[in-house]
């Protein structure tokens, strides 16, 4: 990294990069567990997958929202040897950390269809949607606050995925133009370059 710089993840990516996962893995668990009838029968098992992908989202989205405030807050400037990690490669090692953890839990849903259809897959699904929701309030509040929060990579955890973790002492930040991932994580349509 050079001078004391370190390398630094955009906050918002991190949370979203497990959305799309969780998301399809969560559709295809509930699309293939609609097929068994189960020990509750489908009508009860889809009200219920229902009900359990409204709570899984909400939970997901509102978990931890106070110390991510916190750190918000209490953000300090990117220094200058700072080294800015591309959208596509925090995504890719967010998955890359997960790829066990996604499998076993599509299993786990497609298994729990037997008991109970639909519902395992919903909750996949209700956490891709609040980690999308959990993003896009971050995105409003970098919009708000006209910045952008980045987290050292080194304090994410071997799984690359935990931006708000007890190994996190602050975030950083930058102007609203840097990197390559626009507020909330998405990617940019036109780059913007890694300026600050």
């Amino acid at each position: 990294m050079g001078r004391g710089g370190h390398g630094l993840a955009r906050v918002p990516v991190v949370v979203r990069a497990g959305a799309a996962p969780l998301w399809w893995l969560g559709v295809s668990a509930a699309g293939i567990g609609a097929l068994p009838a189960g020990l509750t029968g489908r009508r009860i098992g889809v009200f219920g997958g229902a009900a359990l992908f409204v709570v899984t989202a909400a939970v997901v989205a509102y978990s931890r929202r106070k110390r991510y405030d916190a750190l918000a807050r209490e953000a300090t400037r990117a220094g200058k040897y700072d080294v800015l990690q591309s959208r596509s490669v925090t995504v890719r090692n967010w998955r890359r950390g997960h790829r066990w953890w996604l499998a076993a839990a599509f299993l786990a849903a497609l298994g729990a269809a037997f008991a109970v259809p639909v519902a395992g897959g919903a909750a996949l699904a209700g956490a891709g949607a609040g980690l999308w929701a959990k993003a896009a309030w971050l995105g409003r509040r970098e919009r708000d606050d006209d910045v952008l929060l980045w987290v050292r990579v080194d304090w994410l955890g071997r799984r690359a995925g935990a931006p708000a973790g007890k190994p996190v002492k602050g975030h950083r930040s930058t102007g609203i133009a840097a990197g390559d991932a626009a507020p909330g994580g998405a990617r940019r349509t036109a780059a913007a370059g890694a300026r600050r």
